[in-house]
């Protein structure tokens, strides 16, 4: 089957070379895989630099990433892909691959997100599909290998957080700290990552969210994952209980994290901590884990705005202000944080997101 040009309006590229390279990589696939060239279409984009396009055929359709160089680099996409599925994890399958330009072709999930699904979901069928994702999450702790994977340590904890006082702080408010409140940051600093180091150290998606979660059978596919590491036993149903994009009430975050603690017991995954024998221990974990994530995205979010040119983000703020409010003002040792975030808050913690 021949390869025919998309639309120019649907896929816009960056230079001609870099069109040429994809077209010549793409035409020998479709023919393989009895694949239209011209049904070529945007599937989704995140907020790196990577996109992703849909192709159909007459038997299936298939997704291909797009991840250019230096920006990107596919292999440790296609590696924990490889892992996910050893686990017996609902990974897409990469089915073909061009590392040096940074396109991959793969297996398709389908078009239903969690996060579409859980906005519009009854109560039963939102805890139907949060028990999938905790089940997952416990399989993947317990049976992906960990081997060679970077670890979640004291430097990358520290570069994360520096994230909120560079982008967030001084160019997102342009506050300038003193040096008395400086001090002050680097002391809650100490006291997330000394929390995060202190937990058992396994597999870590690190993005476990409605957004990267398919609804699939079985359930949930599994997106976005190629920035996997060894680290903290709480950060992913962290990031899966209070999530960039949707907020839950705290009696059903409990729920859920107490189905999550009782099956990371039972599976050896919390042996020798304190969290192991009391859930009370581990709420405070997941809670000070959540709170270094959530002080990351909002330097993120705002290096998104001001470096990348997507001030979406942006609009997910009061959110993630008004989960570090909540968890600072909560813990004895974490409320000098609220004097620092005060400035920028405001009326933002009580407004612009909606409970689900």
């Amino acid at each position: 089957m021949p390869a025919a040009a998309a639309p120019p309006s649907l896929i816009a590229w960056p230079d001609a070379q870099r069109e040429t390279a994809f077209r010549a990589w793409l035409a020998p696939l479709c023919e393989r895989f009895a694949l239209d060239a011209a049904s070529l279409a945007p599937a989704s984009a995140d907020a790196s630099f990577r996109r992703y396009f849909r192709l159909t055929g007459a038997r299936r359709s298939l997704i291909v990433m797009d991840a250019p160089p230096p920006q990107e680099d596919v292999r440790p996409f296609v590696d924990i892909a490889q892992r996910l599925q050893a686990a017996g994890l609902h990974a897409p399958e990469v089915l073909a691959t061009d590392a040096e330009h940074g396109f991959v072709l793969l297996a398709d999930l389908g078009q239903t997100l969690y996060l579409d699904a859980l906005q519009t979901a009854s109560t039963a069928q939102a805890d139907a599909l949060m028990r999938d994702a905790v089940n997952a999450l416990v399989q993947l702790q317990q049976r992906m290998d960990t081997n060679g994977l970077p670890a979640y340590d004291s430097p990358l904890l520290q570069r994360e957080l520096s994230l909120f006082d560079t982008w967030c702080v001084a160019r997102e408010h342009n506050i300038r700290w003193t040096p008395a409140q400086h001090q002050q940051w680097q002391r809650i600093c100490e006291l997330l990552i000394g929390s995060a180091l202190a937990q058992p150290q396994l597999a870590v998606h690190r993005d476990w969210m409605p957004r990267n979660l398919m609804v699939t059978e079985p359930n949930p596919g599994i997106l976005d994952f190629q920035d996997a590491v060894c680290g903290p036993v709480t950060y992913d149903i962290a990031s899966l209980l209070r999530d960039a994009f949707l907020s839950w009430d705290e009696d059903r975050e409990i729920d859920w994290a107490v189905r999550w603690w009782q099956q990371a017991r039972s599976a050896g995954l919390l042996a020798g901590h304190a969290m192991e024998s009391d859930f009370g221990e581990c709420w405070r974990a997941l809670e000070w884990m959540g709170l270094q994530r959530h002080l990351k995205v909002l330097g993120i979010f705002c290096r998104l705005k001001h470096r990348d040119g997507k001030p979406r983000y942006s609009a997910d703020l009061p959110r993630f202000f008004a989960y570090v409010t909540k968890v600072a003002l909560r813990y004895r040792e974490l409320k000098p944080l609220i004097a620092l975030i005060e400035p920028m808050t405001g009326p933002l913690v009580t407004t612009g997101f909606t409970m689900r």
